[in-house]
């Protein structure tokens, strides 16, 4: 007779896992119910707003398309957690591997990010770490070789320095980093990120499929709680990577893999490092969008690019409005130029997601500034006021923030995604504009 059968333990047991699966039906009913009431609620919007369609077709037919495709992509991120579970992937792949970190004036991060990469959980034997000092005009080189000094000497031994005197930009320091890599896939960082020491394994194991090309993890602002505009970027950052490149990842084709957390396979880089270093826009270099540059070279190589949500990686965002207008202007021309190279590739390589995924979304990008001007300044000088528009917008993203609760319940950041929707919307989105005027301006724009 099996003991067990009589244990109070195992009773106990089987009760707890019982009412956590309630808990969990429970919360998947609410989340359901909560779905469908928002859904009959843009579905009535849509209906108010067709009374309108003479006076506004374009704001009409934009708010039926961004609907669809949100949908959509919430769709996509419903559909990663189960494709995650049946990607093959081989627990004991421990292939050698590279941390590359190009660094330019960061001698107040840059000790933190050398120790935590040196704490990686991963063999110590199969690690190396390079760190390119590209032409810091503080004291970055000097607290990098103090920090290798303070290392034990089997740490020490991994960390390869490498001083540029000059700035030559980040891709030529990334090159760099390639180039000198022993290990058969390449982490790339930025100087100011790390990957949580426990999870680093979890970026490695993908690359046992043969098809991956790039993988970038689930990255959070380290400094999220300083004030206003780092939690609300939190929020921004939560539905980016775990519902974006997540419904992204159901296609095998995360478009950007994050220049401040992502790993390539290394074989796949070099052949194309020259052609992606040299890369230029009306005959001028592209400094920036390295990390989207890159995955489209990746894709275009026939390769699949992922996320995964259980590598974890910290980073720093800008604490003020300054710094992240300035970032995101950076972003938004390195999304212009990367979308039409792209653009010119993507059909030959998946071409449901080009016409499904791609191209809706670069539409949606393009447009939206033109809808914002006429739903926020022409509309009201014509005496219609966009209320069914904005309240469309807050219904919309409603879905995605209830989808983030049911995701992260202990996440407190979650009401600031509204912000970031609003800030998007009144202010972000026209940054396009000034994005195209400015896009011959190849400055990095954030110091």
């Amino acid at each position: 007779m099996d003991a067990r059968a009589h244990s109070p333990f195992v009773a106990i047991s089987s009760a707890k896992v019982t009412n956590s699966q309630r808990s969990q039906r429970f919360k998947f009913s609410l989340l359901i119910f909560f779905a469908l009431c928002i859904l009959s609620l843009i579905v009535l919007i849509k209906a108010k707003t067709t009374s309108t369609l003479r006076e506004n077709a374009l704001l009409f037919f934009y708010g039926i398309f961004v609907t669809s495709f949100q949908l959509s992509r919430l769709a996509g991120a419903l559909l990663y957690q189960r494709k995650a579970q049946q990607d093959f992937i081989k627990p004991n792949y421990e292939p050698y591997v590279s941390v590359v970190v190009p660094c330019k004036n960061e001698e107040g991060a840059i000790e933190k990010t050398v120790l935590m990469c040196a704490g990686a959980d991963y063999p110590l034997e199969k690690l190396e770490l390079i760190f390119i000092n590209d032409g810091s005009t503080d004291n970055t080189y000097k607290v990098l070789l103090n920090v290798k000094k303070k290392l034990r000497p089997e740490f020490a031994q991994r960390l390869t320095i490498i001083n540029f005197e000059k700035n030559r930009g980040k891709r030529h320091a990334m090159a760099e980093g390639f180039r000198r890599a022993k290990g058969d896939i390449v982490v790339q960082l930025d100087s100011d990120s790390y990957i949580v020491p426990e999870t680093f394994r979890e970026l490695i194991l993908p690359f046992a499929d043969s098809e991956i090309g790039a993988v970038t993890a689930h990255a959070e602002p380290e400094n999220a709680e300083k004030n206003f505009w780092t939690k609300m970027q939190a929020a921004y950052y939560f539905v980016s990577f775990r519902i974006m490149k997540a419904a992204e990842c159901t296609f095998g084709l995360v478009l950007c893999c994050s220049g401040c957390s992502s790993s390539y396979r290394k074989s796949t880089v070099l052949p194309i490092l020259d052609q992606w270093l040299g890369e230029k826009f009306l005959g001028l270099p592209v400094t920036w969008g390295d990390d989207r540059s890159l995955t489209s070279w990746v894709i275009r190589r026939g390769y699949k690019t992922t996320y995964v949500e259980n590598a974890k990686a910290m980073t720093v965002v800008p604490e003020n409005s300054k710094q992240l207008i300035k970032q995101q202007l950076r972003w938004k021309k390195s999304w212009i130029i990367n979308s039409y190279l792209t653009s010119r590739f993507i059909f030959r390589a998946d071409s449901f997601f080009a016409a499904a995924y791609f191209f809706p979304l670069a539409i949606i990008t393009i447009l939206t500034p033109f809808v914002a001007v006429s739903a926020l300044i022409v509309s009201p000088l014509q005496g219609l006021w966009p209320l069914y528009y904005l309240i469309g917008l807050i219904l919309i993203n409603s879905l995605l923030v209830l989808y983030y609760r049911s995701l992260s319940p202990g996440n407190r950041f979650w009401p600031y995604f509204y912000a970031w929707t609003l800030f998007n919307t009144f202010f972000l989105s026209f940054l396009l504009f000034w994005a195209v005027i400015k896009i011959q301006d190849r400055g990095w724009g954030t110091r």
